[in-house]
């Protein structure tokens, strides 16, 4: 593994749909898979860095990718992107991988990929870490939370998109305490939207998969910030009432990020429920 620029470069999965897939591998043990979230610029390392290593000190193999359209990942912009696109594509980097079995980490569109993986490969996914997870919730009720608004304003204008406005986006969208919002997350994000297209967020579709969480068998961890602005907070309900076997924390003082602004009470919590159940 290298740095390239501010970001870890690790390996790439050609997957059997044609697409490169490029992906963190640190660790052995059993296996965790990291799926981040849709934001701009977004990456494995960026999410992740502050919580895999810890994972991998604990004794497991942590794989991180970057999503199609993410990171160092392909960026088709003559595809659609369906949750069904992203669930192929991570799918098929486990199997280059060579993992049958794994937990699966996953915030905002990550968690519903995360769910998406389940849902389709239930023999693959043994245990659900869920953070603030897309999915849950109708397109007009996102489109009514600020945070969300500010996303849309920020990417709709068609105006260039700056370390300053990248900056004040996570401190007032995304996170409760705007000291997270360093210099260093932004400027790696802007590494990435140097190289980002716009059509992986135009042609993204996540359908309302409340109705079909009953179906996960699996053990799953719930995390919810009560200050969340990008999620609405009826998907907090839908998965209490729906997912059968879920252990859910809300944390007050606590944004979109949950494994950023309280990082160390996400490791460990993660890691109990791994090795406890």
């Amino acid at each position: 593994m290298a740095m390239k620029g501010r970001l870890l470069e690790g390996s790439y999965a050609q997957c059997a749909n044609g697409y490169r897939i490029h992906y963190l591998d640190e660790g052995e043990g059993q296996v965790v898979v990291f799926l981040h979230g849709s934001g701009p610029g977004a990456s494995g390392y960026s999410n992740f860095k502050g919580n895999y290593p810890a994972f991998v000190k604990a004794g497991f193999r942590c794989i991180v990718p970057d999503l199609i359209g993410y990171g160092f990942s392909d960026k088709p912009d003559d595809v659609d992107h369906p949750l069904s696109f992203f669930v192929q594509c991570i799918k098929q980097t486990l199997d280059v991988a060579g993992v049958d079995k794994c937990t699966v980490v996953g915030n905002s569109l990550g968690g519903a990929i995360a769910i998406g993986l389940a849902l389709d490969y239930p023999e693959l996914v043994e245990k659900l870490i869920l953070m603030a997870p897309g999915g849950l919730s109708e397109m007009p009720e996102y489109q009514a939370m600020p945070g969300m608004q500010k996303v849309f304003q920020v990417f709709g204008s068609g105006e260039p998109v700056t370390s300053a406005v990248m900056k004040d986006l996570f401190a007032t969208g995304l996170m409760y305490d705007s000291r997270y919002a360093t210099d260093e997350l932004v400027a790696e994000r802007m590494q990435i939207m140097e190289i980002m297209n716009g059509h992986v967020m135009a042609t993204m579709k996540v359908p309302v998969l409340v109705d079909r969480l009953q179906e996960l068998a699996c053990p799953t961890l719930g995390f919810w910030g009560m200050d969340e602005k990008m999620m609405p907070e009826n998907g907090i309900m839908a998965m209490a009432k729906n997912i059968r076997h879920l252990r859910l924390v809300l944390v007050t003082e606590c944004g979109h990020w949950v494994m950023v602004e309280h990082e160390g009470m996400f490791n460990r919590t993660c890691v109990d429920f791994l090795n406890n159940g």
